[in-house]
């Protein structure tokens, strides 16, 4: 008896489309209903009215019109705004370096992968909680009130709140990683030191390092922020602009900061690329 061999590949029947059941059907619906509700619940409670803003569009050409052409004078103006950049750019870069030995701490604390105690990990958990919890600009009225206007208030309320976000990023990403280093030097009798040292850390290097570039990028952005409430940068310049009516001042603050941030976009993008494997 002789077989027949083809090169055709066998037909496949199609696959008839899925039914979804009457409850499945129910459930979504019912989902988009509380969504829709949810948000006519939030456009009434805020007020929206696009009537209102279509009537305001004089106020906002007037704004413009004298924010155009930004002012570009070398001294005050352009001399001051790049000092201010400068002084931004120390903001958020000691306020992300400088957290990173309390992160340390907490995220240790506060990480499954290290830490079996579980009144500690909730301690830790809820000290992060906390940190998060508090806006930055929070921190900064608080910290001016201590040690006055300037950039330390604004190093010191991102350090705190910094500590916080990156703290249950970081520990998130140690609890992700394999387990089985840590079980050893555990077994051998390593203290929650040395798993952190030699077990934990050295596996999620790339993440953290990532995660505090991110933070980096995040914190200069936020040190502009701070500055409007006293906290010194680029961003005290832009409110006293503001208050003084000089909007083409503003604009140029504004231009400067645009090219801080782009800068420093790229320049996270860079190392990111670099440490990737």
């Amino acid at each position: 008896m002789s077989v027949l061999v083809t090169d055709r590949a066998p037909e496949r029947l199609p696959v008839p489309p899925r039914r979804r059941s009457p409850r499945a059907l129910a459930a979504g619906g019912a989902v988009i209903a509380v969504l829709v509700a949810l948000h006519v619940a939030a456009w009434l409670g805020t007020g929206m009215d696009l009537a209102m803003l279509a009537d305001g569009w004089h106020g906002m050409v007037r704004f413009v019109s004298e924010a155009f052409p930004p002012d570009l004078s070398w001294d005050p103006v352009v001399k001051d705004g790049l000092h201010a950049c400068l002084v931004t750019l120390w903001i958020g870069l000691l306020g992300t370096t400088l957290s990173i030995p309390f992160t340390i701490v907490l995220c240790a604390l506060g990480s499954r992968a290290v830490n079996g105690n579980a009144a500690v990990y909730q301690a830790a958990r809820g000290v992060m909680s906390f940190l998060r919890a508090v806006p930055d600009v929070v921190f900064a009225l608080i910290f001016v009130t201590a040690v006055g206007l300037g950039p330390f208030a604004g190093v010191l309320a991102l350090i705190c709140n910094n500590t916080g976000v990156m703290g249950k990023l970081w520990s998130e990403a140690m609890e992700e990683v394999d387990d089985g280093p840590a079980q050893a030097l555990r077994i051998a009798g390593a203290g929650r030191a040395q798993l952190v040292a030699h077990a934990v850390l050295p596996a999620c290097v790339p993440q953290l390092v990532g995660l505090v570039l991110y933070r980096l990028d995040v914190n200069v952005r936020a040190s502009l922020v701070l500055g409007l409430v006293g906290a010194g940068g680029i961003g005290f310049l832009i409110n006293q602009s503001i208050q003084e009516f000089r909007f083409d001042q503003m604009l140029t603050y504004i231009l400067m900061v645009l090219v801080l941030v782009v800068a420093v976009d790229l320049l996270s993008s860079l190392v990111r690329r670099r440490l990737a494997p």
